[in-house]
């Protein structure tokens, strides 16, 4: 791979364009890189000189990912949730709470996906549109939604968080919250009809002759035909792969409210935007150091904000907000569960490395492919388990100071689903769906601590045996459960709810 910088280091030209700047204005202008030249720079900060290649998903290619199961554990020192640093043993709550858990943040925020700064600028939520909708055979009130994130102290760089909220109409009180990552926009859009929809249309014929007079002998031989036709009452949806109703449906029908989030609108995906969206802004328009946060933190930042917002709005239960996300967003909702106590409940969908799949496994996508392609999901400091060639010489897996184990055991003890499909129907090996099934188990043991249930009656996370597609959801307030569909938690989402349900004590006619 070519860069620009193998004659003129990154960091020259960035302080450079920096001073031009400077001379020009109070505050410099945001810098502009390639994704490749953002990676080059970070990699010239840590004294990376070579990453390792990750390795390929077609499996026929020269470099395809490790598929064999018996060279899928090639370090034996995954991290232990229960033991400190120091090496001394948890085994009070009290421990966990005042000295592990903060020490495994620390660590997850040091050398994993970075540190959220403290000068991060306020979100003022402002609501754009209500209307009125029916989400299946629910009816609904929808809500569109701009967080605008303070720029004074940075003008040039402007942040609105996008978020659309629908609530069952009939709720006799206030519901649960399940927030999706993914684009937003009213789902259903409550359309005109009948005198409103002829109004519009005597409008817009009126237009187009006042354009076009022309057009009047072609109404007068067409008269029954209008610019804009109604939309049917009612269209059967495209079910999802287990043939239930697709997912907003089933939680407007369990009672449930939901948001859908735009990531998107927080921080793009990919490492040309980290000089804008939120961590461009807090950052000034410049680059980022070694341990600020990554897209998949600044994902989560902005679900808490949205949290924020639930907490002034009486028509939710703030006290049951749940996050939801599947692959890299899979990767996003874990992260927001895990840092934010706030969330009581998480649905992780397909999230493989960075997410709930443990780093050391050797078995599909590696940490390989995070510190080369998707680096920028990650904190800088995360490069330095692929370098091959830096001037710390070069590290690997084994070296990362903490493990997904401990990623969910954060969670602990609130409801946390983690969710698979099959390889057969698209949810691909890559993903290692074994993997996430023994940090599960692992991450049961502070679950139990913390008098809640995993899955701890499997036994020892190494040898512990995958349960049957399509059973469960198995274990307790954490919870497996491994589908017969494809890249998707569709099929797990009734049972999500079902098993929410309990543990909340929540039902639609509550």
């Amino acid at each position: 791979m070519r860069f620009l910088s193998r004659s003129i280091p990154i960091s020259l030209i960035v302080a450079a364009a920096a001073i031009v700047c400077a001379q020009n204005s109070s505050a410099p202008a945001p810098v502009t890189f390639t994704q490749e030249q953002d990676q080059q720079n970070m990699m010239e900060q840590l004294g990376i000189k070579a990453l390792r290649p990750g390795p390929s998903g077609n499996e026929n290619a020269p470099n395809h990912a490790n598929y064999d199961e018996s060279k899928a554990n090639p370090y034996s020192n995954v991290p232990d949730p229960l033991t400190m640093n120091d090496g001394t043993k948890v085994t009070t709550p009290q421990m966990w709470w005042e000295k592990r858990r903060p020490e495994i943040v620390e660590m997850y925020s040091k050398y994993v996906y970075g540190f959220v700064p403290e000068n991060v600028p306020k979100v003022t939520w402002t609501v754009r549109a209500v209307d009125r909708e029916f989400i299946g055979f629910t009816p609904v009130i929808a809500k569109d939604l701009i967080g605008e994130v303070d720029n004074s102290s940075y003008p040039a760089i402007s942040v609105k968080l996008h978020m659309t909220l629908v609530t069952p109409a009939n709720a006799k009180g206030p519901v649960p919250v399940l927030i999706m990552f993914g684009p937003s926009g009213f789902p259903n859009p409550n359309e005109p009809r009948g005198d409103e929809l002829e109004q519009i249309n005597d409008a817009m014929k009126k237009l187009l002759l006042q354009q076009d007079p022309s057009l009047q002998q072609i109404f007068q031989e067409h008269p029954a035909w209008e610019p804009f036709k109604a939309s049917p009452l009612f269209q059967m949806p495209q079910l999802n792969a287990d043939g239930d109703p697709p997912n907003q449906w089933e939680l407007a029908a369990a009672g449930w409210g939901f948001a859908l989030f735009d990531p998107a609108s927080v921080q793009a995906d990919n490492g040309a935007g980290l000089t804008r969206g939120i961590i461009g802004l807090v950052n000034e328009g410049q680059p980022r150091k070694p341990d600020d946060w990554g897209a998949l933190r600044a994902w989560a930042w902005g679900a808490s904000r949205a949290l924020d917002y639930l907490e002034t709005d009486p028509a939710f239960d703030a006290k049951h907000v749940g996050i939801d996300g599947v692959s890299r967003y899979g990767k996003a909702a874990l992260v927001t569960m895990a840092f934010d106590q706030r969330f009581a409940m998480v649905l992780v969908g397909s999230s493989g490395k960075g997410g709930a799949t443990l780093l050391r496994r050797n078995f599909g996508e590696a940490v390989e492919s995070l510190t080369g392609g998707e680096y920028y999901w990650m904190a800088g400091n995360f490069m330095k388990y692929g370098a091959s060639d830096a001037t710390f010489g070069s590290m690997n897996p084994g070296d990362i100071p903490v493990d997904s184990n401990e990623l969910i055991a954060l969670c602990a003890p609130r409801l946390t689903f983690i969710s698979y499909g099959v390889p057969e129907k698209g949810d691909a090996k890559w993903l290692d769906h074994e993997g996430s099934f023994m940090a599960t188990v692992d991450a049961s043991r502070v679950f139990a601590l913390l008098g809640a249930k995993g899955l701890e009656s499997f036994g020892d996370y190494r040898t512990a045996k995958m349960p049957q597609v399509n059973d469960g959801p198995v274990g307790g307030e954490l919870a497996w459960r491994q589908h017969d569909g494809g890249h998707t938690d569709a099929p797990n989402m009734k049972w999500f709810i079902q098993w929410a349900d309990k543990y909340m004590g929540y039902g639609p006619q509550q």
